[in-house]
């Protein structure tokens, strides 16, 4: 078993990184964890999304 982690500031962005792997490595997927957080930057709210993927 092998795992990947994706991290990303807009979720569009993490939903292309996993297509992108999926399409060209054509994993066997056994699960996908995902996490959002966010913290601020002097005014600017900042969030971090994030895959985990657990794979053969």
């Amino acid at each position: 078993m092998k795992v990947k982690v994706f991290d990303e500031n807009h979720e569009a962005d993490l939903e292309k990184s996993i297509n992108v792997f999926i399409s060209e490595e054509e994993p066997e997927i056994f699960d996908i964890k995902f996490s959002v957080s966010s913290s601020i930057f002097g005014e600017e709210q900042v969030f971090c999304f994030s895959a985990l993927i657990l794979y053969r």
